[in-house]
């Protein structure tokens, strides 16, 4: 019989590429690790690592035992779903990763809904981006992740996990009252404040102002939007912002419409086994209420 702990370590190693990753991710040593996947190596029978300078690599075998893992595990996600779905009342903690504007504009709401509705229930959250998060939920670091695709460049989609859209956020031209500017095509020459290269919702803006005919100066990156939003507000630099953010700070600055009135969507991720957990219903639920209060709340000009 295959010993699940040590499949799980080789599970692992293969989110996470590296020993010293998975010995930190779980506080074992790397030694501890090496020793117990030498273990599983003798219970297979067949040799499951092999080194690649000072890295190790999965055989081909070895990724076999980390697919029917995975089929394992799931069973095991859906068996404490089912139990936690027995009991009255829902306890416990969720573990979740939202991206910024999310984390600013609904989680506060939903845990304060979720505390009066489920007192048994502690909800631990981590602002962190959805590229770093989505992994991280299928290497069991998050119950539940809050995650964003913007049009045209969606999320990696993982293996053994599901996605539910949860809304569409439109996405607006943010521009200085000092710019002289009536859409897109009047900012060629202003400078611009983006996501780093690379993420994508830098990828999307920097194709929106090409697809108007021009290469955008952009000078100032950052993942913050409280930040992008600041400088559009001191006539630092225009940038193209999602309507969420003006639920959580005054504003907004002038807003322009931009072509075919462009939208990202917010979605839960969560594994598979675990959609119908009552803590991720519940979460989820809480999500849905903060998010359609502020829809009603929320009125901009520029629509």
């Amino acid at each position: 019989m295959l010993d699940l702990h040590r499949l799980r370590l080789l599970r692992e190693l293969r989110l996470r590429g590296t020993l010293a990753a998975v010995a930190e991710a779980l506080s074992y040593s790397p030694s501890a690790i090496s020793q117990q996947l030498a273990q599983l190596e003798s219970e297979t029978g067949v040799v499951l690592l092999e080194r690649v300078g000072r890295r190790v690599r999965l055989t081909e075998q070895a990724e076999i035992l980390v697919r029917h893992t995975e089929k394992v595990l799931g069973q095991l996600e859906l068996a404490e779903a089912e139990l936690a779905a027995s009991l009255r009342e829902i306890t416990g903690q969720i573990r979740v990763a939202v991206f910024q504007t999310a984390a600013l504009a609904l989680v506060p709401a939903a845990v304060s809904a979720l505390a009066v509705a489920h007192p048994g229930l502690r909800a631990r959250v981590r602002q962190l981006d959805p590229e770093q998060a989505l992994p991280a939920l299928q290497a069991r670091d998050f119950d539940l992740v809050v995650g964003e695709d913007y049009p045209e460049e969606p999320q990696p989609r993982l293996p053994g996990l599901t996605l539910r859209p949860l809304d569409r956020d439109p996405l607006r031209l943010a521009v200085p009252d000092s710019f002289a500017a009536d859409g897109l095509a009047d900012l060629a020459d202003a400078p611009w404040a983006m996501e780093p290269v690379g993420t994508a919702p830098r990828r999307w803006a920097q194709g929106v102002c090409r697809s108007a005919g021009f290469e955008p100066d952009v000078r100032f990156e950052s993942t913050d939007m409280l930040l992008h939003a600041r400088l559009v507000e001191t006539g630092h630099a225009a940038s193209i912002l999602p309507d969420l953010l003006w639920a959580s700070i005054p504003g907004p600055p002038r807003l322009l419409a931009l072509p075919g009135a462009p939208a990202r969507t917010i979605f839960t991720a969560v594994r598979e086994g675990a959609e119908r957990h009552p803590a991720v219903t519940a979460f989820r639920a809480a999500l849905a209420d903060s998010l359609a209060a502020l829809r009603g709340a929320l009125t901009l000009d520029g629509a």
